[in-house]
């Protein structure tokens, strides 16, 4: 882990890897007082201060003796999201995959998935196999981007699943689609989806 300091009220946290990340948001869920956020990415966490009651030196003596372990995640939420598996590119995953389009849709379906940071548009949640990166292979990005995918629609890229909580252009590979409201600024918590958040997905049959 690396440490950079973000003026004088924020720490970056740089790690190798994603369940580096993971293991980090599980380690410091319990915060001293003074800390008042933590933001994840994919390879970092930005940790926000109150300076008036945690200084830098201390957040860091904090972060760097607090012990982490890769293999731990976050406590979070449970979701469950209802999917058509009805995506355009569900035979290209099952050729990437070397099996068929019902065996994509029943290994994705039986994955406990956690949220690892949200990005890329409001509420856009991005999802790495709870039971490690190695469950489900990676899945190359289109190698041209759609200039629109619809919204609420559920894909895959890299070592991650994700759902776009709005119509936007994308070039992640589409497995199905959910009528799940992933964003909504009137609700008290806007996303559904956050870090630690633990996400299902059930298969919905037309």
């Amino acid at each position: 882990m690396r440490l950079l300091a973000c003026g004088d009220r924020a720490l970056l946290a740089e790690f190798a890897t994603q369940a580096g990340v993971l293991g980090a948001l599980a380690a410091w869920q319990d915060a001293p007082p003074g800390v008042l956020e933590l933001v994840p990415a994919a390879r970092t966490v930005l940790v926000r201060v109150d300076p008036g009651v945690l200084g830098l030196g201390h957040l860091e003596h904090w972060l760097t003796t607090t012990p982490r372990a890769e293999a731990a995640l976050p406590v979070g939420a449970e979701v469950t999201i209802p999917v058509r598996y009805d995506g355009e590119d569900l035979a290209t995953v099952a050729q990437a995959w070397a099996c068929s389009p019902d065996e994509v849709v029943d290994r994705h379906s039986a994955s406990e998935w956690v949220c690892a940071f949200v990005g890329f548009a409001p509420g856009f949640p991005y999802l790495v196999p709870a039971d490690g990166a190695a469950a489900l292979p990676p899945v190359a990005r289109r190698s041209t981007s759609r200039t629109t995918v619809p919204t609420g629609a559920v894909a895959l890229a890299a070592e991650y699943c994700g759902i776009y909580p709005r119509s936007s252009p994308g070039g992640w590979q589409l497995i199905g689609t959910t009528d799940a409201v992933l964003w909504d600024a009137a609700r008290a918590d806007p996303a559904l989806v956050t870090p630690g958040t633990r996400v299902r997905f059930a298969r919905v049959v037309p």
